[in-house]
Parts: structure tokens; sequence; C-alpha cells
């Protein structure tokens, strides 16, 4: 169903944006929010587990990030099909998606396993937290597949305009996940791999939930459940473009934290805590970035460019409103984080100094969410990632210089500025707007 354009249909764009964004929402904040019940669970253990379990979880994570592209092809490529009214063949790419992720993973866990100690080493573990490390690490490489499997079915619903389906999915895995940890871990005393394979047992059996939903809606609209080569090397190239921007943004991220760390104790302590408090932050903006790609891809599949002008429209407003009153709320929350979060002396004052960038950085950051979600919704691959190593680019010398924590947090401005003026200058012209069902901008 198109869009329609004029300022009367604002409140129609709004609900539409908060149909999708709220239960996104939710999904995004359910897994880290779980996750720390992994943490506490693994905590009970001797020393080094809950360290070995950071340090696996960050080389997974890493792994399993740089495939996020799964997600965002999809759910572009699925909401084109749909808005084109062409549900057969958006459950034909939803499926090739599918397969794309299984390949992906299996290669991932085929690849990785010898090189567990490597990877681990690259962490700077060393003794028995690197022999935790690894365990954790190998069990956790076998859920990989089923990991990626959930990236792309959590695509095909989000094309498909749902994202309470993926929603009850997190929170159900997520909740069977605690449970898991808590039986392998206290109950049976495996330790540390009792933690892996809960997370790989749950993985598994969201990655079947929506296998179950995407073959059951696949086969309702007469679409093969086979393999399509050409499909699924059209969605690993699409892919690629994806990969690339997502690598830049984990290097913007990991050099900002490498150089933190070479400051001292006290400025990486207060940088975690503030790049927590972002990251919680981003949830909410990119679950506006999450509507703006379903929507996007569905309005241009449908040809109402009309639509969708007015649509990324109303989501920028939601993205600079979003982004004021999260300003605001860490200003005013400032003076009380650094008890929160037990920072004291030297590390309480590079907190509460670096806090003046992380809020009012946030405006910025709404329109930068929702912007890269629209044109990730237009497949806009290529410029983005054209436009994500010149942004890093731009950032490198001025986090190269910084000498204080504040200063390297206005260096990721500069970043951020940079990527502001690359999507407004984008969003603005129409090379994007390419309508149709398989319409890719220039």
């Amino acid at each position: 169903m198109p869009l329609t354009s004029g300022t009367g249909h604002g409140r129609a764009h709004d609900r539409e944006i908060l149909r999708l964004a709220i239960p996104a929402f939710g999904a995004l904040v359910a897994e880290p929010l779980f996750l720390l019940t992994d943490s506490v669970i693994v905590g009970h253990l001797p020393d080094p587990a809950l360290g070995a379990l950071g340090v696996a979880s960050a080389a997974l994570s890493a792994l399993v990030g740089l495939c996020v592209f799964l997600a965002y092809a999809t759910t572009a490529a699925v909401a084109r099909r749909l808005g084109a009214g062409d549900v057969r063949q958006a459950m034909r790419q939803g499926m090739d998606g599918l397969w794309l992720a299984a390949i992906i993973g299996l290669a991932v866990s085929v690849a990785c396993w010898p090189l567990a100690p490597f990877i681990v080493h690259l962490f700077g573990a060393t003794g028995q937290l690197a022999a935790q490390a690894v365990t954790y690490l190998r069990i956790s490489l076998l859920g990989t597949p089923g990991m990626l499997l959930v990236l792309a079915g959590t695509g095909v619903l989000r094309g498909l305009q749902d994202t309470r389906t993926p929603l009850a999915v997190s929170v159900a895995s997520f909740a069977l996940n605690a449970l898991l940890n808590i039986w392998f871990v206290l109950g049976l005393g495996w330790g540390i791999a009792g933690s892996a394979w809960g997370t790989v047992a749950a993985q598994s059996l969201a990655a079947a939930a929506y296998l179950a939903l995407v073959v059951r809606t696949a086969r309702a609209h007469g679409a093969s459940l086979l393999p399509d080569l050409a499909g699924v090397r059209a969605a690993g190239t699409a892919g690629f473009a994806l990969v690339v921007r997502t690598a830049c943004l984990q290097a913007v991220l990991l050099v900002a934290t490498s150089i933190a760390t070479r400051m001292g104790d006290d400025q990486i302590g207060a940088h975690t805590i503030a790049a927590r408090i972002w990251t919680f932050l981003a949830f909410a903006l990119d679950a506006i970035a999450i509507a703006g790609q379903a929507i996007t891809g569905r309005a241009l599949g449908a040809g109402d460019t009309a639509g969708t002008r007015a649509a990324t429209g109303r989501m920028v407003m939601w993205g600079v409103g979003c982004g004021v009153v999260f300003c605001a709320a860490v200003l005013l929350a400032r003076p009380l984080v650094p008890a929160l979060f037990d920072a004291r002396g030297a590390v309480a004052a590079e907190l509460l100094a670096v806090l003046w960038p992380v809020a009012l950085l946030q405006p910025v950051a709404g329109v930068v969410f929702v912007l890269d979600g629209v044109l990730i919704g237009a497949g806009d691959q290529r410029y983005l990632a054209w436009a994500g190593l010149w942004t890093t680019l731009a950032y490198l010398p001025f986090a190269a210089v910084a000498g204080t924590l504040v200063a390297l947090w206005l260096a990721l401005g500069v970043w951020m500025a940079a990527r502001l003026v690359t999507l407004a200058l984008r969003a603005y012209g129409t090379a994007w707007m390419v309508t149709g069902a398989s319409g890719r901008a220039a």
C-alpha cells in the first residue's frame, strides 16, 4: 500500500513509524539486558571465568557484527518486493537471505574453530583466561549458523513490516538462554562451557522458530524453498558493501577504545561507561532506523517517491526529537551517573567531563541513524560503503592528536558530523530514490 504524502498525513506516518519502531526497540534492548544475566551467572564462577567470557564474547560479537547485513539487506529487498505487490518474489528473496546466512555461518564456524587460540590471543588473553576463552568461543562457534539465521529471519519479517514477532522471539530466546545458563552453569556445574552451550541452544531454537515462520509464509505464497544461486549471489554482493560500512563503524569505535586505553586506567574506565550510555541511547535511534529500512523499501517498491520523501521527513523529525530528549536526559542525569556506575575519584571526574559531548551529539546522532536506515532501505549500500570509508578517514587524524578523553569524544563528534553531511547530501538528492521491485541506486 503506497504511503501518502502531504502535511495532512503526518499522523499516519507517525503511527506507521511507531508501529515498527517500538517493538524493534524492545527487541534491541532485550539482548543486552539478558546478556547482562549471563555475566551475573558466570560471575559466580572462580576467576578468570568472567574475564574469559568478556574476551570470547567480544570476539564473537565482532564476527557476528560484520554479518548484520544479513538483516539489513534482507529487510530492504523483501520490503521493496512487498511494495511492488510481489509477495511471492519477496519470500523468494527472503529464502535467498536465509540460505546465504546458513552458508556464511557454516563457513565461519569451520574457519574460526582452529583459529580460536589465535583470535583470543589478539585480545591479549593468556594462561587460564585464554584457555577458558577458547573453550567458550569454540562451543559458541557451533551456534554461529543459528545466530546468522536469526539475523536473516529478522530481516525477512521486518521487510514484511512485522517487528512484533522478532520482539517475541528475542524475549523468548534470551529468557531461555538465561534459564539454561543457570541450569548448566550453576545446576550441572559445567562452568563457562555451560554458558556457551546455553547460548548455542537458545540461538538454535530461535533460528528454528524463524525458519518455521518464514517457510510457512513462503509456502503460503508459492515461493520455492530451494536455494537460487543467482539470488544468493546477488544477496551476497549487496551485503558486501554493508560489510564495508559496518567494518568502518567498528574500526572507529575500536580505535577510540585503543586510544582511551593508552591514556590510562581512569580514562578507559570513564570511556567504557560513556560508551555504554551511548550504545543504550543508540538502540532507540536504531529502532527508528529499522522502521526507515522497512518503510523506505516498501514505498520505493510501490513507486511512491512522494510518500518516501514525506516519511523520511517525519522520521528525521522523530530522530531530532529523540536526540534532543536524550541530550536533556543525559545532562539532567549527569551528576548522578558516576555513582550509578560506582565511578569514583579521577574516573568520576573524567566521566562528568565526557558526558557533555555524549549529550550534545545526540541530536546529530538522531539524524544520522535515521538517514542511514533510509538509505539502507533504498538499497543504496554502495554509497554507504564509500561514505563510511571517507568519514572514517576524516575521523582518524583528529583521534590521533587527541590528548584528553574529551578531545577523543570531540573527534568522535567530527566523525558524526562527517556522517551527517554525507548522508544529508545524499538524502537531499534523488539518485537513491530508485523505484520498482529491484531498483538499485547509482
